[in-house]
């Protein structure tokens, strides 16, 4: 049966939209950022011969927990404002081994490249994410301006950080109620920060990295672009409020209360002063 053209799926279609976005508002310099995003078989199936393995790629950790799964990710050295052009060169779609400690090569990564250096991170995060909701596809790294201008600035404690980012913009405690998570400054690409991160993803769908970005999980690409694109945006009014001298006024614990009780959300367990 002939297949569909990869390319026009709608999951590389959103990865080729939403890579060329977060490069055009600064997020992704250079190779910096990643993307991984869980595909059925169904899916993957319509546009590839499952059955037909490009190459395998060994991979440093155990991933068994995601055998027979299939991902589109991002590759790594890979520039953002590549993908739009040559997504073939730039992504690739690949299946977990049963074995858990390899990765098959299904389509794209066509000039011998391999999947995202953070790969075991996204891994660790999309276990996690999927024990709070089956539903959870996507994860996302990007350096997000503004927010990793913040780590600078800001005392990094998860409390206050989630408090002022809710104070900055009135959606902000209705998009993410559960708050930010924080890690200590780990060096990338490492099962550590994977383990650091996956960990704060019990609770958060947002985790920051302090002076290096922000990882971001949900259900959909719109999901968590959204999260990190809102998130940011309250990070980049702090950025303001700050050069202006700091704010004379703010949203107080008790309106943001009055906010999610009216938008039905629940504000993570003592973030509230009340």
């Amino acid at each position: 049966m002939t297949k569909l053209n990869i390319i026009d799926a709608s999951f590389t279609q959103e990865m080729m939209k939403v890579t060329a976005n977060m490069y055009r508002l600064g997020w992704d310099e250079r190779n910096g950022g990643n993307i991984s995003y869980l595909l059925t078989e169904e899916e993957v199936a319509a546009y590839l011969d499952i059955e037909k393995v490009v190459r395998t790629i060994p991979m440093q950790f155990d991933g068994k927990e995601l055998a027979g799964k299939y991902f589109i990710v991002t590759g790594s050295g890979k520039y953002f404002k590549n993908v739009i052009d040559d997504p073939a060169v730039n992504l690739g779609v690949i299946r977990v081994a049963a074995d858990g400690k390899n990765l098959e090569l299904l389509w794209g990564l066509e000039d011998g490249g391999r999947p995202t250096s953070e790969l075991p991170s996204h891994f660790m995060s999309h276990i996690a994410r999927m024990k709070v909701d089956p539903e959870n596809r996507i994860v996302m790294h990007t350096h997000a301006t503004h927010l990793l201008a913040m780590t600078f600035t800001h005392p990094l404690e998860e409390k206050a950080l989630t408090r002022t980012l809710w104070q900055m913009c009135t959606e902000c405690l209705v998009v993410f109620p559960e708050g930010v998570g924080i890690i200590p400054w780990l060096v990338p690409g490492t099962n550590e920060i994977g383990e650091a991160t996956a960990a704060k993803m019990h609770e958060f769908r947002l985790v920051i990295w302090p002076f290096h970005g922000i990882y971001g999980a949900g259900r959909n690409m719109d999901e968590v672009f959204g999260l990190i694109e809102t998130a940011e945006k309250a990070a980049k009014v702090y950025t303001y409020v700050q050069a202006q001298g700091g704010a004379k006024q703010a949203i107080t614990d008790q309106q943001l209360k009055d906010l999610a009780d009216a938008f039905g959300v629940t504000p993570m367990e003592g973030f509230l002063e009340l």
